[in-house]
């Protein structure tokens, strides 16, 4: 089962925030934040919280510079994808399926991995599981899990801010790709730096694929993915190369994307509308259960994303599978009480029309 952060004690803390909502809105803030402390602290850590007290540098903004070799990778996968998609019709079905597994599993290494497990420490994994979406991270090629988790973090901590890594503020393209195509803010290096990464650390399988991350991305987002097709059912080496490598590559990196853009700029926000992040359930689709936004935002620690289960949230379903064999467990999960006292609080009335 499932760890309810509502706990008795929590509960009726809530019971006093809801009841003074109309008195005291000050204290309500108080004992809400309150509240993400004691749940944060469970996992032992709440760097993935908001921090109220970050402050823009005043000034002039510092000089954009250009990472060229970025912007020409990304051009050339990017052009690699469209040519990808003209060789569909001549793959073999058996091509386009495995295509497909190796998106959904390198897809679980970032939203299963990464993201639920390493960034924001919602659920237990063992080790046979963290090995396995080690392996799948490294096939998604999205940065070693180190790094992914610094990045996200500060990105929960400074969200929508200098320090936010990809800020929706900045406009879609930016939040979206543009990111990777430009050197940091030095607020993103500063407060990434400040960050307590110590668990990243005492992880030696992070560590490991850490030290051997570049030939395991050779090894495992272009290798494998090419040989698999050409070798146990004769399909041509171009389109076993364009279309499980380079177009699934592609989709998967767009689809983690439109989770930092879309999913900042375009839905409802019925758990707070003081924030900027939405509920999208097209991104949902796309990145295996990531596009319940606001709702994430809102409550980082919860190991579905979503108050919904399994709707449009294949990674849920995944951890739940794993909770059943016995490869995960500890998932931490907000209770309905807190969820509606919350969307009266702050959200934005949407969650009335359903």
């Amino acid at each position: 089962l499932s760890k309810e952060f509502s706990s008795t004690s929590s509960t009726t803390a809530l019971g006093t925030v809801t009841s003074r909502v109309t008195r005291n809105g000050n204290a309500v803030m108080e004992k809400d934040l309150l509240n993400h402390e004691v749940l944060a602290g469970d996992r032992g850590m709440i760097d993935d919280i908001f921090d109220e007290t970050y402050r823009e540098k005043e000034g002039p903004k510092p000089p954009v510079r250009y990472v060229w070799r970025n912007i020409i990778l990304m051009s050339l996968l990017h052009l690699g994808a469209l040519i990808a998609l003209t060789l569909i019709p001549s793959a073999k079905i058996q091509t386009l399926a495995w295509a497909l597994l190796c998106f959904l599993v390198s897809a679980l290494g970032i939203t299963a991995g990464s993201h639920r497990l390493w960034s924001h420490r919602s659920y237990k994994a063992t080790l046979p599981l963290r090995i396995f979406l080690t392996i799948a991270n490294s096939m998604a090629f999205q940065n070693d899990i180190y790094e992914w988790v610094r990045d996200h973090r500060v990105h929960h901590k400074f969200s929508e801010t200098d320090a936010d890594p990809h800020n929706a503020m900045r406009g879609f393209f930016f939040s979206h790709i543009g990111w990777l195509l430009v050197r940091k803010h030095p607020d993103v290096i500063e407060k990434g730096q400040k960050l307590d990464l110590s668990d990243m650390k005492a992880d030696k399988v992070v560590m490991f694929q850490r030290r051997y991350y570049k030939p395991s991305v050779v090894l495992l987002c272009f290798t494998l993915p090419t040989v698999v097709p050409w070798y146990f059912w004769d399909e041509s080496l171009i389109i076993s190369f364009f279309i499980p490598a380079i177009l699934r590559y592609t989709i998967g990196l767009n689809a983690t994307w439109l989770v930092n853009s879309a999913a900042h700029m375009f839905g409802n926000r019925p758990y707070d509308q003081n924030i900027n992040p939405r509920e999208n359930p097209l991104v949902s689709l796309g990145a295996l259960g990531e596009g319940f936004h606001n709702y994430h935002h809102t409550f980082p620690y919860d190991y579905s994303t979503s108050e919904f289960g399994w709707r449009f949230n294949l990674t849920t379903a995944f951890i739940d599978l794993m909770c059943l064999l016995g490869l995960a467990s500890d998932r931490k999960k907000v209770s309905k009480e807190v969820i509606l006292a919350r969307k009266m609080r702050t959200g934005d009335g949407s969650h009335k029309s359903g």
